[in-house]
């Protein structure tokens, strides 16, 4: 709490916390005080694994139990912003079990109507879906299913159907493929604020100070011009 007065009042600028405590009152720390950004719906995490095939980012992988449409339409954009921080171009899947219309239920109608409010906000973004994992990550597949895809080859953000989903994920991911682990990155606030898990590690603790200084200079630079 004291962390985040200091970083509302402009005594800092970002904060890290964690450590201690529970996620969800940190959260509310973050909303009640720093406030969101201009424009967004809510906070949501994005979390980033490291693999030896590459760099993957997920979401959302802490905060939103069931993002509707329109936050997940939401959060595809801040990942998008976030991921550029990284030198990276943004290549979103709106991840489902079904692909491009093959099934009806809740969550994939959900994903394709993120999908087409994602492309009125950004018509730019390489963004597509709703879409199964491995259509996602292999072009060899997707081009079977859908050879008109908005991107060409595997998707780096990963935007999950709910909190269930990307969390376990996630969790997969790095284990299975002893990938470094680097968030997670909230999303949202009006000023950089990032929630770390108890199990962080020191190198964890480096990376996440890292990202939040890359944030402040990039919207320092962003307020001057």
């Amino acid at each position: 709490m004291i962390a985040a007065l200091a970083l509302a009042r402009g005594d800092v600028d970002a904060m890290l916390c964690g450590l201690e405590g529970r996620f969800p009152s940190r959260i509310r720390h973050i909303r009640d005080i720093i406030g969101l950004a201009p424009g967004v719906r809510g906070l949501s995490a994005m979390s980033l694994v490291i693999t030896s095939k590459g760099a993957y980012f997920l979401a959302d992988t802490h905060v939103r139990t069931e993002p509707s449409a329109e936050e997940i339409a939401d959060m595809a954009v801040q990942c998008a912003s976030h991921v550029r921080r990284f030198g990276l171009a943004p290549k979103i899947a709106l991840l489902s079990h079904s692909d491009f219309g093959a099934a009806d239920t809740p969550s994939a109608i959900k994903m394709r109507k993120a999908l087409s409010l994602v492309r009125a906000m950004q018509p730019e973004l390489e963004v597509d879906g709703e879409m199964q994992a491995d259509t996602a990550l292999s072009e060899m597949i997707r081009d079977q299913v859908l050879p008109r895809a908005r991107f060409s080859g595997e998707a780096n953000v990963l935007i999950m159907p709910n909190l269930d989903a990307a969390n376990i994920a996630f969790s997969l991911i790095k284990v299975l493929a002893d990938a470094l682990p680097v968030g997670p990155i909230l999303m949202g606030a009006a000023k950089p604020a990032h929630i770390l898990s108890p199990s962080v590690t020191p190198r964890g603790i480096v990376n996440m100070t890292a990202v939040a200084v890359v944030e402040a200079q990039s919207r320092d630079s962003s307020d001057t011009a």
